[in-house]
């Protein structure tokens, strides 16, 4: 329930994953166009076949000739063993058929194969007008029939790939002559000098990376000048940093301070289902960039194809290692005096493979922390340029209270508190408005709910007892506010900012951390004789630091000054399976003992401090009760109070 503000940045590689049925999805797509072929050849064949012919009946030979003798056909059309004609106008040929009578004009019968000599005497004695037709078919509609239906399915293919191609991006990421046909071609967007207006003057903060990226823009605006004392600039710079400290920002700015034409992609962009595709988008984006040198590229999420190759359960991903091959050899190859620079950003360094960060690939690498007190009163202003706010809003107090906020935080942060304002329907933004913005972001939006009176005490005395374990201790964080209005996934919450940014944090502090963390359960087990799960985040946290402190920063008496891999975070599973254990089952043992005494020492520690000031834990959960929310002014004023009844 307690929730000390800390900065956490974690970072999932992203994994991309290739097709290898390409070649049975070709097959089944061939064999299915041809089934569609033959059927349409068929139909077509039917159709023209039949069309045009006027309906009629089919007579047996003999039929046929009593036909001619008792004067009722008109004329006849001979086609080998085929004989058509007509009746004559006024005759009228009736057939029952199915209930209905059906009227023919027109018969049709076949002549035997035998020779009947009398037949065309007896045609000439009825005045019957005989024509003969060859027997060959016209080649012409033969022709059409058989390739009208090839030229539906090709018009039907070529109609569905322009449309794909829209869908997909239609000029495929920016770089001429792209079409479906050319996967192949980078997705890098192109940005020339008057869209790439953003300079370092709209970054603030991260002054140590600009003056080290200032070099690159000095270099991008006269090359030969260095050339000319036989320097060559860094190739690549890499820019580190958790997410959202403003990494492709940078990128961005000093694009526009050198004014070239600048190059942006994703890692992601250069993997696809096709083996190859990748490889062949990086050569094409780097062609690109070396014909409008000098210029920059830009690569985001460089983890995404850069990991070290090898890795994982299945041994390599042969797509993603080629891309990234043709990354390498692209980078090593260029010319001594190429004026293309590479920035790339990455949340996670430590995945990155060594043949990347090897100097004359990139040479440089730049790490963005996350803000200072005075660099994020620096955004502030920048974000807060356009909002309305109060002639009489410190801004020096938001930006003391927002340790571990990254410059994105920061801009979410104005920009939650003018959406308040604004439902509120004011017309200028207060500091109310940042420390209920402030609220949402860490804790989240107030709930509807509301709990019992029954669970309303437990939380009361659970904040309590962390607020009151934070006053008593030494060196713990200055307390900000306690709530018990249900937030998020919160009941309540006991918010601490230090005084400044730290960044060494010593065993005493870490210790009385612990014990405000555990403050809230020792708060139940002592007012209640009963534990509840809402300490379930508290002991989360609590543990973490502990095994931090014995594993990795050595502050443990028993296990001396020496560290473990336990508990780090490994960045793909594949490195977690294949890395040796450098301790032995004992020292394990070891280390959960050490883990656990830290915790239970802190805990009766903290229930040393509660029980030696139940009055006051009494004072606070009172207040708590009637006021919900009480700030670190009105704790200190209750905490100067005597003791008052207990509310449970």
């Amino acid at each position: 329930m307690s929730s000390d503000i800390e900065q956490k940045s974690s970072q999932k590689p992203s994994e991309t994953q290739s097709g290898g049925n390409g070649g049975s999805a070709g097959k089944f797509g061939m064999l299915r166009i041809f089934l569609w072929a033959l059927i349409l050849t068929v139909l077509f064949s039917y159709v023209f076949g039949s069309l045009g012919k006027p309906q009629r009946v089919t007579l047996a030979y003999t039929e046929f000739k009593n036909q001619v003798r008792e004067g009722n056909v008109s004329n006849v059309l001979v086609k080998g063993n085929n004989i058509e004609g007509s009746f004559i106008t006024g005759y009228d040929y009736k057939e029952e058929y199915a209930g209905d009578t059906v009227r023919y004009s027109h018969f049709s019968t076949v002549k035997p194969d035998f020779d009947d000599s009398d037949l065309m005497g007896l045609l000439e004695s009825a005045g019957v007008s005989v024509k003969a037709q060859s027997t060959e078919s016209s080649w012409f509609l033969s022709s059409l029939i058989l390739l009208v239906p090839w030229l539906l399915i090709i018009g039907y293919f070529m109609y569905a790939a322009s449309r794909f191609q829209k869908q997909v991006g239609g000029s495929g990421g920016g770089f001429p002559g792209s079409s479906i046909f050319s996967v192949g071609k980078s997705k890098a967007k192109r940005f020339r000098r008057e869209m790439s207006n953003v300079s370092y003057s709209d970054v603030a903060g991260l002054g140590n990376a600009k003056k080290d990226l200032s070099e690159i823009v000095d270099y991008l605006k006269d090359p030969g000048k260095f050339a000319a004392l036989g320097a060559t600039i860094p190739k690549g710079v890499l820019l580190m940093g958790p997410p959202g400290t403003g990494k492709t920002l940078l990128a961005r700015s000093t694009a526009g301070e050198a004014g070239v034409p600048f190059f942006s992609t994703s890692g992601s962009e250069f993997v696809e289902m096709f083996v190859g595709v990748g490889a062949s988008r990086v050569r094409d984006m780097f062609e690109t960039a070396k014909r409008e040198a000098p210029s920059l590229i830009f690569i985001d999420e460089l983890d995404s194809i850069g990991r070290v190759r090898g890795s994982g359960l299945g041994g390599s991903h042969d797509e993603r290692e080629q891309t990234l091959n043709q990354i390498l050899t692209e980078m090593d190859g260029f010319e001594p005096h190429d004026s293309v620079v590479i920035i790339a950003a990455t949340n996670r360094p430590d995945v990155l493979d060594p043949a990347l960060t090897r100097p004359g690939r990139f040479d440089r690498q730049i790490t963005l922390d996350l803000p200072q007190k005075l660099a994020r009163l620096d955004i502030l202003k920048i974000h807060c340029a356009n909002v309305p706010i109060s002639p009489d809003l410190n801004m020096e107090k938001i930006a003391s209270f927002t340790v571990g906020f990254s410059g994105a935080e920061l801009r979410n942060l104005v920009n939650e508190a003018a959406l308040l304002a604004g439902r509120k329907g004011k017309k200028i933004v207060d500091g109310k408005d940042f420390d209920e913005a402030r609220d949402k972001i860490l804790l989240g939006a107030e709930r509807e709910d509301k709990l019992n009176e029954r669970e309303k005490r437990i939380v009361a005395y659970h904040e309590a007892g962390h607020a009151l374990v934070a006053k008593l201790l030494p060196q713990t964080d200055p307390l900000q506010k306690v709530t018990i209005i249900a937030r998020g996934r919160t009941l309540g919450a006991t918010e601490q900012i230090p005084d400044n940014d730290r960044h060494n944090f010593n065993r005493t502090y870490l210790l009385a951390r612990i014990s405000v963390a555990l403050g809230g359960r020792v708060s139940e087990m002592l007012v209640f004789e009963e534990l509840t799960s809402g300490a379930a985040q508290d002991l989360k946290q609590v543990t973490s630091i502990a095994r931090r402190m014995v594993c990795q920063w050595g502050m443990s008496e028993k296990i001396g000054p020496a560290t473990f891999s336990q508990g780090e975070e490994h960045p793909f599973l594949g490195k977690e399976i294949t890395q040796p254990k450098d301790f032995s089952e004992h020292t394990a043992r070891l280390i959960d003992e050490e883990v656990q005494r830290i915790i239970l020492e802190q805990q009766e520690r903290a229930m040393s401090v509660l029980s030696a000031n139940r009055d006051k834990l009494d004072n606070l959960a009172l207040a708590l009760m009637e006021y919900e929310t009480l700030e670190n002014v009105d704790v200190d004023k209750i905490l100067a109070l005597p003791g008052m009844p207990s509310v449970n």
